[in-house]
């Protein structure tokens, strides 16, 4: 595994957000509309959204009036987060964080209702770098708060192809995916209650994903 590769993902990423600032549009992801349902459904107001990217979730998330601090290891993504929510007049609702999430995340334990995070578990980290977010994800969440996350999966058509990275990591067109099975969700179960896993595709390829929805006990 060529760590050096995957730590040269945070450049990748930050020449296309400059780049390509709506890249991802402005419509919710269809992890958002969901993760939404689901937070209102607890009495969740504010979360905690890690890697946000250029913000279409953030953005949607405020105007449905739940606060967000968003984080990012891109200080050009965090910019246009920032932007954005001056633009709709949503700064009340948003916050932001320059966060890298290999690092120890910078909240008290059991001081966090909820945290959402689209394509984040299944970026460029090692099966122990998702292990070590998971596991601050749990430190932090209150008892009986949410953690929903999205992964694209092994039934995507570009696993197994491109470059092989180490583990289930591959690259095609310069980003590098871990992609995740069954058995990789449920591994990341400790601590936590499963509410539904569902599977769901994206955009025109299309990329096909896990919605993982757990509960903190």
């Amino acid at each position: 595994m060529d760590q050096n590769k995957l730590n040269q993902q945070s450049d990748y990423w930050e020449a296309n957000f400059s780049e390509k600032p709506m890249m991802f549009g402005l419509a919710p992801s269809v992890a958002a509309l969901a993760a939404l349902k689901r937070f209102e459904e607890e009495n969740i107001k504010e979360i905690v959204e890690l890697g946000a990217g250029l913000g279409r979730d953030t953005i949607f998330f405020a105007k449905n009036k739940i606060k967000v601090e968003a984080l990012d290891y891109s200080s050009t993504a965090i910019k246009i987060i920032e932007e954005k929510a001056r633009d709709n007049n949503l700064s009340k609702f948003i916050s932001t964080k320059h966060f890298d999430i290999r690092d120890k995340l910078p909240y008290e334990d059991n001081s966090i209702n909820g945290i959402f995070s689209h394509m984040l578990y299944c970026m460029a980290l090692t099966n122990a770098e998702i292990k070590k977010l998971n596991n601050e994800i749990l430190r932090v969440l209150k008892p009986g708060g949410i953690n929903i996350y999205t992964a694209r999966n092994t039934n995507d058509g570009d696993y197994k192809k491109g470059i092989h990275r180490g583990e289930d990591m591959y690259e095609n067109d310069g980003f590098i995916i871990n992609f995740f099975s069954e058995k990789k969700v449920n591994s990341l179960l400790d601590g936590f209650k499963n509410l539904n896993t569902t599977n769901f595709e994206e955009g025109s390829f299309p990329r096909k994903l896990f919605l993982v929805q757990n509960k903190k006990l």
